[in-house]
C-alpha cells in the first residue's frame, strides 16, 4: 500500500526549510511531496483550496499531512473544506501551530504601525481575529508543541506558561485532536528536531504519540 506526506511550511517560509524533516521522513520508507503557498498574500480558504487540489493530484493508496506553525492552520482548513472525504484515509500532524490564536501576532499588530501587513491575510483571519477551533472530522489529528521557550514572540507579548518562544502550548490545543505532545523545542528548531521527526512517524503511523522521559503529554479537553 502506497502512502504519501504532504508537507505544509509556515509563515514568510517557502518549503526549504522542511528539507531535514522531509529526508527524514523519506529514511523512515515515506514518499513525500511538499507544498507550498504564498503566506502572505490571499485569504486562508485561497490556501486551503490550493492543498486540496494538490492532495487530490496525488496517486496513492494512504495520505498524510504534515503542517509547521500556520501550515497547521492551512491542513486543517483544507480538510474541514473536504466535506465529501475525497481524500484518500490518512492521519495529520501539527506542528508548533497556533490553533486557538496567537498572544504574539496580535502584540506585533500593537506594537508595530504595518504589524497586519507585515503578516499577512492568513495570520489575521486565523490567529487575530480568530474564533476557538474544535477538530471533528475522520482523519486523526495530532499535535506536536514546543517548550523551549527561545523565539522572537517574546518581544512582542507577555508570554505565560510554557510556550516554544513564538506560540504558547495553550494556543496548540485542539479539542477532538487524537493526541498532543510537548517536546523540548523551539518554534523554528523543531522541524530541525530528530525527536519531531520520530514522533511525527510514530503518530503517521501508529495514530498516537510514543511517551518518552523528554516528552510530555496534554489531553486535549473534547468539543
Amino acid at each position: 500500500m502506497s502512502a504519501t506526506v504532504i508537507l505544509v511550511h509556515g509563515l514568510w517560509m517557502s518549503g526549504f526549510e522542511l528539507t531535514v524533516l522531509r529526508r527524514r521522513l523519506q529514511a523512515a520508507k515515506m514518499q513525500t511531496a511538499a507544498f507550498s503557498y504564498p503566506s502572505m498574500t490571499r485569504p486562508m480558504n485561497a490556501h486551503a483550496r490550493a492543498l486540496l487540489e494538490f492532495a487530490r493530484a496525488q496517486q496513492c493508496d494512504q495520505l498524510h499531512f504534515v503542517g509547521h506553525s500556520l501550515g497547521g492552520i492551512v491542513i486543517l482548513r483544507a480538510l474541514e473544506l473536504d466535506g465529501a472525504n475525497s481524500l484518500p484515509p490518512g492521519r495529520a500532524v501539527l506542528l508548533g501551530s497556533p490553533l486557538q490564536g496567537s498572544c504574539a501576532a496580535r502584540g506585533i499588530t500593537k506594537l508595530l504601525p504595518f504589524g497586519r501587513a507585515i503578516l499577512g491575510m492568513s495570520i489575521n483571519e486565523e490567529c487575530i481575529e480568530h474564533c476557538p477551533r474544535t477538530w471533528a472530522g475522520q482523519r486523526d489529528v495530532g499535535v506536536i508543541a514546543g517548550s523551549s521557550g527561545l523565539g522572537l514572540g517574546r518581544l512582542f507579548a507577555t508570554m505565560e506558561g510554557e510556550h516554544d518562544g513564538t506560540v504558547l502550548v495553550s494556543e496548540t490545543q485542539l479539542p477532538g485532536a487524537k493526541d498532543h505532545l510537548v517536546l523540548p523545542a523551539s518554534h523554528s528548531s523543531m522541524v530541525f528536531s530528530s525527536a519531531v521527526a520520530n514522533q511525527t512517524v510514530h503518530f503517521l503511523t501508529h495514530g498516537a504519540f510514543l511517551r518518552t522521559a523528554q516528552a510530555s503529554h496534554v489531553t486535549a479537553p473534547a468539543p
